[in-house]
């Protein structure tokens, strides 16, 4: 397929309620979309990042940049027979891995549009529907948060995760515990502590949770073996695992037992595949975490976390957990039993609601023909 033009579009989406985490507190979402178009068929991709440095060091305006500048000029015009002849195109740009799974991820919807076939397919999907949780930030009290868990249970969400960081930990874990019973729990604490604050974990440790997120540096996995040398509950990287080698050396040192495998942190949807077998080889669980995507980057995400090896509830939850009105039709929707449906169309599985993409542009750029 040759690549005739490119679309680059920033969109900012107000989320329904706020979400903080140890690193800030967000009231939108702001993003940036890939449009690709070849021979007659368009494939959308989505770069979830956001305004500020804080998740990794990607952000709209370096993304931006980086797509402009570099990744883009590598791929318009060029003929592009699967979309893993794309890594070798921009092997020689360091990082920037949001940026490069936002253009992956428009020629895995246009290769799997090609072949009429769903992306889930085409990626070696198993699964008809995806076990889902439902992702919750720090709120103002114990109790905001405990009324915002009650709302999401009675919606059908079968797993809880909460935030969490130095001073909002034990005791409001500890207070879910008691509030809900068994309800599968687990914490993400996006590497706000130290090796040094292992006792708050040992103390977290005797909750019964399903897992502990990220709990030490976003570039560490020495420290993270040591603190899962002293714990029962399964530690799960996220932030550290930067490429499927670094998940092999995560397991080999034993620093987690849980990996949250996310395709734009690993640089698109062929490294998280990658990375899934990896684990699976090792005997490893995975689930699929979300960056606050729009139906776009969710729908992508869903036909990943249809392989084999996603074990664990995945952070997809539906549309109106984040949005009023969400980019796709249809929208994202919880089933009756705390799962997603694996979109089955061809490509990504939904209609892209271009008006409502209109609505919500704050910036855009053409490349190409």
């Amino acid at each position: 397929m040759r690549i005739r033009r490119a679309e680059v579009r920033q969109v900012n989406l107000p989320l329904i309620f706020p979400f903080e985490t140890s690193f800030g507190r967000q009231e939108s979402h702001s993003c940036l979309l890939v449009r690709l178009t070849a021979d007659g068929q368009e494939g959308w991709g989505e770069v979830p990042v956001e305004t500020a440095p804080l998740y990794n060091e990607e952000t709209t305006g370096t993304a931006w940049h980086i797509l402009e500048q570099f990744i883009l000029p590598a791929v318009v015009g060029q003929e592009i027979a699967h979309p893993r002849d794309f890594p070798p195109l921009v092997r020689r740009l360091r990082r920037h891995h949001m940026a490069k799974a936002g253009v992956e991820a428009a020629l895995w919807d246009l290769s799997s549009k090609f072949q009429a076939t769903s992306l889930a397919r085409v990626l070696g999907g198993t699964k008809t529907s995806v076990e889902v949780g439902v992702s919750l930030g720090i709120e103002p009290s114990i109790d905001a948060l405990l009324q915002r868990i009650s709302d999401f249970l009675r919606r059908g969400y079968r797993r809880v995760k909460i935030k969490i960081k130095p001073g909002w930990d034990v005791q409001v874990t500890r207070e879910v515990r008691r509030a809900f019973g068994p309800i599968r729990l687990q914490v993400d604490a996006n590497s706000a502590y130290t090796l040094a604050q292992a006792g708050i974990f040992r103390e977290i440790d005797a909750l019964d949770l399903l897992l502990i997120e990220q709990p030490l540096g976003e570039d560490d996995i020495v420290d993270h073996a040591a603190l899962q040398a002293q714990l029962r509950t399964p530690l799960c990287l996220d932030e550290s695992i930067v490429g499927p080698d670094d998940a092999r050396k995560a397991i080999q040192l034993g620093s987690c037992r849980v990996i949250n495998i996310k395709a734009a942190r690993l640089g698109g949807l062929g490294a998280a595949i990658a990375t899934h077998d990896i684990c699976q080889q090792h005997g490893i669980p995975v689930w699929c975490g979300g960056l606050l995507e729009t139906g776009i980057g969710r729908a992508a995400n869903l036909a990943l976390a249809s392989l084999p090896n996603f074990r664990l509830p995945s952070d997809l939850s539906a549309s109106d957990r984040y949005y009023h009105e969400d980019l796709i039709d249809p929208p994202v929707a919880l089933n009756s039993d705390g799962t997603v449906s694996v979109p089955t169309s061809v490509g990504l599985g939904v209609t892209v609601k271009l008006d409502r993409i209109e609505k919500y542009t704050v910036k855009q750029a053409t490349f190409g023909a």
